[in-house]
């Protein structure tokens, strides 16, 4: 009974404290609601000429404060530093991922930041796959086919500078991206693929790793045989043999595979390594990481002449003469 009759005076007691406790900070409160409103309003709300359904490129490489600059300059936020804030105090300082964004409403500042922390575009995504080994011109006809702002011409213009370090990998890239944004992204995951590569390198300088890699993946298909290879093309290089690399001549003829003929020997190009001693001027491809470590690393042997037999397989020899054996026994 005591209990009984004591909850409704605890009751009461308890409405009574807080309705005398609202009468007196009710003002304040309700300031405070309106200053968070309006610091929300005025800070974080979306820029009234926010573009919607257009599309923002984040190009690759982007420092935060140039992400928050391009944000502001279209529209997307009103206040770049603030952006940069709030990204940096979320965690997202090193994860704003390059790439189109499209807003399909208008968004407010902490959505732009976490959909850009996150990668979420809005846009549709297309896989694309270069195997190891394939050409700026091959590229070009990928990109082509699954990229309807890129032509094959814009791609190749826009790479002609990296040919050999656009990495071959499988990418998955939004519609809206451009040429530029392609290469830089496949430039700048070369980049973070080669670390290991250059310390392996030694003396030799990345661009001669690079352009051997490139050799080895017309050359040679196995591990063992691109590193024996390799060693066999390093050698000759030492020696101030001519390279006498078939692979060039698919470069040399903007055909991939191509199988060079006898006059095609006699070609005058820089790239002809049957007439030009060392490597050559460029890369002919872009190699990958089991090229490239076969260039940076290659295997110790006694031999100075290899062909790819009938067979599939390699044939090594130590002088001119084994090697013509091995021509007459596994090519004819």
């Amino acid at each position: 009974m005591f209990f009984t009759r004591l909850v409704p005076v605890l009751i009461t007691a308890i409405d009574f404290h807080l309705l005398r406790w609202w009468r007196e900070y009710a003002a304040v409160v309700g300031t405070l609601i309106v200053l968070l409103l309006g610091t929300y309003f005025i800070f974080f709300s979306p820029p009234r000429a926010f573009p919607t359904g257009t599309v923002v490129t984040i190009p690759a490489g982007a420092s935060l404060s140039r992400v928050a600059q391009i944000l502001y300059e279209e529209k997307i936020v009103a206040y770049p530093t603030l952006f940069n804030a709030i990204v940096r105090i979320t965690g997202g300082a090193h994860g704003i991922r390059a790439g189109g964004y499209r807003f399909a409403e208008p968004a407010d500042l902490l959505v732009v930041a976490r959909r850009l922390a996150r990668g979420d575009s809005g846009i549709p995504r297309v896989r694309v796959t270069f195997p190891e080994g394939s050409s700026n011109r091959v590229m070009s006809r990928t990109i082509e086919e699954v990229l309807p702002l890129v032509s094959a011409e814009d791609f190749l213009a826009a790479a002609k500078a990296h040919e050999g370090y656009l990495f071959p990998e499988t990418y998955y890239f939004d519609v809206s991206l451009r040429a530029d944004d392609i290469v830089s992204v496949m430039r700048a995951h070369f980049d973070t693929q080669i670390t290991s590569i250059e310390v392996a390198a030694g003396t030799r300088s990345l661009s001669d790793i690079v352009k051997m890699a490139s050799l080895l993946e017309g050359e040679a298909n196995t591990e063992t045989d691109r590193k024996i290879v390799a060693g066999i093309l390093w050698k000759r290089i030492a020696l101030s043999m001519p390279l006498q690399v078939d692979a060039v001549f698919g470069y040399i003829k903007g055909e991939s595979g191509y199988a060079p003929t006898l006059d095609d020997l006699k070609i005058d190009s820089p790239y002809n390594t049957y007439l030009y001693r060392g490597l050559p001027p460029t890369p002919i491809n872009n190699p990958g990481l089991a090229a490239l470590t076969a260039a940076a690393n290659p295997a110790l042997s006694p031999y100075l002449y290899y062909l790819t037999g009938k067979d599939g397989k390699m044939h090594y020899a130590k002088t001119f003469t084994e090697h013509q054996t091995n021509r007459e026994k596994y090519l004819k």
